[in-house]
């Protein structure tokens, strides 16, 4: 298996709740990539999953979110579940870690509710994401436009509706983040 995102550090911003498909998914395919994934998190020690009607499993927070920099990572994973995003919206640091990575043009993937953390004022102006209703008003709010599609790539983004998107979503993610990888390695 090609190995093209050996040397890129991927940080997953989840809290308890997060749909755990949405990121256990997406994780297998980036570390066949060779990618070095970092489970961020409100949560410190362990974050729990949410699997489809009822609590998953456990994963291992590499670090809490208060003490991340959006620096210190090339890419970043926003998987979606309720409980997980409404959690992480509070954050101010959210806000802080996801607008860095819109101002510095950096990769983001995200998928179903997660998508709603790239609403952060100001940032968004004249990018497209797909979205459900929830995320709509968030994302036209913040300056973005919205997109009846199953998955859209715009720029530096992929964003996918749903887990039955996945496997595209899977695809164009893969993609963008390696041809991201290839730019920065021929800067």
């Amino acid at each position: 298996m090609d190995q093209y995102l050996t040397g890129k550090t991927i940080a997953i911003l989840v809290a308890n709740g997060f749909e755990e498909t949405e990121m256990t998914e997406p994780q297998r395919a980036l570390l066949k990539a060779g990618a070095t994934l970092r489970t961020i998190s409100t949560e410190s020690a362990l974050v729990n999953g949410w699997m489809g009607k009822g609590w998953g499993h456990y994963f291992p927070v590499d670090k809490v979110l208060s003490e991340a920099l959006g620096s210190d990572f090339d890419m970043l994973l926003l998987p979606g579940g309720e409980r997980s995003i409404a959690k992480l919206q509070q954050s101010a640091h959210t806000r802080r870690i996801v607008g860095h990575f819109l101002d510095a043009g950096k990769p983001i993937a995200a998928i179903n509710h997660g998508i709603q953390l790239m609403a952060v004022p100001g940032k968004m102006r004249g990018r497209q994401v797909t979205a459900m209703d929830l995320s709509k008003d968030a994302v036209e709010a913040a300056g973005g436009m919205t997109v009846d599609e199953s998955v859209v790539v715009d720029a530096n983004t992929v964003t996918a509706r749903s887990v039955e998107d996945l496997p595209v979503f899977i695809e164009q993610m893969l993609k963008l983040f390696a041809d991201a990888a290839q730019v920065s390695k021929a800067a």
